[in-house]
């Protein structure tokens, strides 16, 4: 049976499932999902039509699930998904999607969002994200899996975020983000590639050191970019990692693709 403390509010219709914990002070809106395990700590607040997965544990002063800061939003039957095993620590804001953005907004598994995090509508991440202490994403931004957003960094709206990106503290990310790159700066610039990331997740020696020589003609090269595209997309068609980066760049997007600066191209 779930663990409710007295102080809690349980709204009716809430769902909670077994082994759940919700300590003194939360509250936990009549359309809620709580999957096997949940824990709130306490002081929470999960409302609107959330659903949030098995295994995930939410600490004090979390607002998850309140309405999208966003003054087209009319009050739309939109979603909050999140996942299993998830830690969402102190001061957290996840918002549901809107009606201009596919009604929902989700949250995979396994992810790290440290104090003062922010996801907002209409936001699809994938697993393993982890977004430091103070970290902000605006709507509409696609984020995958095993993605690193720095303390206090901030992405403009319907930006995408490769998987394995590694985003520096402090940044100011105004365009997409390759997978596996890294990028740096106020108005943030790509610097090379996650390959730590990249070792530390047992990808083969072979793999990271062509993804690095796909990099450096891709952005240090002579030409235009959408011929050197063409040129890598060939020249490694077996290895997967490339076409990865490959197909990010080709599919199409509202904000560019961010490239290194003029005098900053070699790969780390």
């Amino acid at each position: 049976m779930p663990k409710i403390h007295p102080t809690a509010i349980i709204e009716d219709g809430a769902r909670l499932g077994a082994d759940v914990q919700v300590g003194p002070y939360c509250h936990v809106g009549p359309q809620v999902e709580l999957g096997d395990g949940v824990v709130l700590v306490s002081h929470v607040v999960v409302a609107g039509i959330t659903v949030v997965g098995s295994g995930t544990r939410i600490y004090p002063f979390a607002s998850i699930g309140h309405a999208p800061q966003d003054l087209k939003y009319r009050g739309e039957a939109s979603r909050l998904e999140i996942g299993r095993n998830n830690v969402i620590r102190e001061g957290v804001t996840m918002n549901p999607g809107t009606e201009g953005g596919g009604m929902l907004t989700r949250v995979g598994d396994g992810g790290l969002f440290m104090a003062g995090a922010h996801v907002a509508h209409d936001c699809l991440l994938g697993n393993n994200v982890i977004m430091a202490n103070n970290a902000t994403l605006a709507g509409h931004i696609e984020v995958g899996d095993f993605a690193f957003v720095g303390g206090l960094a901030a992405v403009h709206q319907f930006c995408r975020i490769g998987p394995h990106a590694m985003i520096g503290g402090m940044c100011g990310v105004e365009q997409d983000v390759i997978p596996y790159g890294m990028v740096i700066g106020n108005r943030a610039h790509l610097t090379g590639l996650n390959l730590v990331g990249l070792n530390r997740r047992g990808f083969e020696r072979d793999d990271p050191n062509k993804l690095r020589a796909a990099y450096d003609q891709l952005f240090s090269g002579s030409g235009r970019l959408a011929d050197r595209l063409e040129e890598v997309a060939a020249k490694y068609a077996d290895t997967q990692l490339i076409q990865e980066v490959i197909a990010f760049i080709r599919k199409a997007s509202k904000r560019g693709v961010c490239q290194p600066q003029a005098d900053g191209t070699a790969a780390t």
